[in-house]
């Protein structure tokens, strides 16, 4: 699963006995060489899909890492881009290995997605692989935050990917993984909070319709369905609705 230039077993426990932020802090340098970076065939999907909907002037990455996501806002938004994240050491590796170019501008900003520092200025927002980092409480703050800061009829966009069954091995890993987390929690200061199974689908359209948004789901073909025929990759596109002064 990693590439040699990944980090090694003694660095991923270091990483896990530390808080979100410094974790990521850490494994910074090396995180492109992980498989926790979101794979380009689901960056290129979503890319791919959210083109019809532009243009956009303005895009925000929430949770943006190292920037995978910003190289797909760049190719969707005519203005600007602006990453957002809690980690200085993610942001640093981003902006050094991105050159900025005269359009879209482009801006690293360090927060918290919990409390986004900005106003009403984007069209777009998108987030890759970030979600597994906040706990089911969190989620109405988080919507309401971007919620916030798009423009009347703006999009937050993301991918889910379908769960696997019980007859798969991966549902038995993810569900020890899980486990193990919130054991770690329980005995160990800071939390470290990244849960694989919390993101649920349904519980999520449920809060973006609470926070706002009109809510469709979109099959992102390029990865098949299941035996059932439902897909196993699915886009979330959450529309801000205009406001009635703005009709």
């Amino acid at each position: 699963m990693f590439t040699p230039q990944g980090p090694s077993l003694r660095e991923l426990a270091v990483q896990a006995l530390s808080s979100v932020e410094h974790g990521y802090d850490l494994l910074a340098p090396k995180f492109d060489h992980t498989p926790f970076r979101t794979p380009d065939s689901i960056l290129d999907a979503v890319g791919r899909a959210l083109r019809p909907m532009g243009p956009f002037r303005a895009g925000l990455d929430l949770c943006c890492g190292t920037g995978a996501g910003m190289d797909v806002l760049r190719g969707l938004c005519r203005d600007s881009v602006t990453g957002i994240d809690i980690s200085a050491g993610m942001l640093a590796v981003g902006r050094a290995g991105h050159r900025a170019g005269a359009a879209p501008s482009m801006a690293w900003v360090r927060g918290d997605a919990r409390a986004l520092p900005f106003g009403p200025a984007f069209d777009l927002v998108v987030s890759f692989g970030a979600f597994g980092h906040f706990l089911p409480r969190e989620l109405p703050g988080l919507f309401a935050g971007v919620h916030r800061v798009l423009r009347p009829g703006g999009r937050f966009a993301f991918p889910v990917t379908a769960p696997p069954r019980p007859s798969s091995p991966w549902f038995w890993a993810l569900l020890g993984f899980d486990a193990v987390m919130r054991v770690r929690n329980a005995v160990w200061r800071p939390p470290f909070v990244m849960y694989y199974r919390s993101f649920r689908l349904g519980e999520v359209r449920r809060e973006l319709v609470s926070a706002g948004f009109d809510v469709e789901l979109q099959a992102l073909p390029e990865f098949g369905t299941r035996p059932d025929g439902s897909p196993r990759c699915r886009m979330v596109v959450a529309t801000r609705t205009p406001d009635a002064a703005s009709l």
